[in-house]
């Protein structure tokens, strides 16, 4: 692992450990929370089943977090929580089962599949990034669906059928005020050298999501081949080369953070191509002396005197996904991994 890496996987994995009680909708001061509970607890759980990577051992920094996790799994009312987000109750539930931790009584997890209307299980009227998310969560959790494989799915994924953009001249009205490091912001195009240098982006935000949520599912995190190959991955890596050189231009760290592990899913070193080095770095200069990464971006990033619940919920995803980059990429390259 690199001085960089490690310097954002120790921080980040303490952070994350010296703010559990935040994670917990049952704490003391749970009541007071201004962030999605089961959603940051899912979350939480994502990044526990990824750490132990193939051939490796599991990463004791996250001993309290799977100890919570734990706990949490085996309140039969946790489940509950998933309806106080009707769109997102469905996903929440089958990622619940999918997510337990090992060697726990599974009965609130078979309970809440139970619950899952048979439709939710079907490929009819979702779109092919749906239909990859249904179909990770629903392997894992040993749960009956009618989704079709992957091999069928990976050709209409947004890797393959996503544009970007075409450059744009020179932004105008753009204004550069320090940098990340400072706590100021960059707001408009990609800065290079304190100049601006183009202010369209290759994707848009949600397409930036769909393309890293996209490898995530085909090549769970980095553990397996995405099943693209040839001109299709050439055009997957592009795509993702020119959207992480503009996240790290305009300090947008969450993206930047999924976007080197995607790189990683897409078969690469993402210490050894500029646009995953440079990212890295980015992460670096944004991490706080306490561990945290303080927001989605420089533009969100929550203010030095912030609350500790407003901190968290502007820092906590951030923070996380970082901690999950780091874990991927010091896993070492499985067999599969060809640049």
């Amino acid at each position: 692992m690199t001085s960089s890496l490690d310097q954002l996987s120790a921080g980040t994995l303490d952070w994350l450990g010296a703010n559990l009680d935040h994670f917990d909708p049952y704490a003391a001061d749970a009541g007071t929370a201004t962030h999605h509970q089961a959603k940051a607890v899912l979350e939480l759980a994502l990044l526990c089943h990824c750490s132990p990577r193939p051939g490796g051992s599991r990463d004791e920094r996250l001993d309290g977090a799977t100890a919570l996790l734990r706990k949490l799994w085996q309140r039969p009312e946790f489940p509950r929580l998933f309806d106080a987000h009707p769109p997102s109750a469905p996903t929440y539930g089958l990622a619940y089962a999918a997510l337990a931790p090992d060697g726990i009584d599974d009965s609130a997890c078979r309970a809440t599949l139970g619950r899952l209307a048979p439709d939710f299980l079907s490929p009819a009227g979702k779109s092919p990034l749906k239909r990859m998310e249904i179909r990770f969560y629903a392997d894992k959790a040993g749960a009956d669906h009618t989704i079709e494989p992957y091999a069928e799915l990976v050709g209409q994924s947004p890797l393959v059928t996503l544009t970007a953009a075409a450059p744009g001249s020179a932004a105008t009205g753009n204004v550069v005020t320090g940098s990340a490091a400072t706590g100021n912001v960059v707001t408009g195009g990609v800065v290079t050298g304190g100049v601006v240098t183009g202010g369209v982006a290759p994707l848009t935000d949600s397409e930036g999501y769909s393309l890293t949520h996209a490898a995530f599912f085909l090549g769970d995190y980095g553990r397996t081949t995405t099943g693209l190959a040839g001109d299709a991955l050439a055009h997957a890596r592009d795509l993702v080369r020119r959207m992480l050189d503009h996240c790290v231009g305009q300090d947008r760290w969450d993206l930047a953070a999924e976007l080197v592990i995607t790189q990683f899913s897409l078969g690469l070193d993402p210490l050894r191509t500029p646009s995953g080095a440079a990212a890295v770095e980015c992460l670096v200069r944004a991490q706080r002396s306490d561990g945290a990464i303080p927001g989605r971006s420089a533009a969100l990033m929550a203010s030095r005197s912030a609350q500790a619940g407003t901190f968290f919920r502007k820092a906590y995803h951030t923070t996380l996904v970082t901690a999950l980059m780091t874990l991927v990429l010091s896993s070492g390259r499985p067999s599969w991994h060809r640049d």
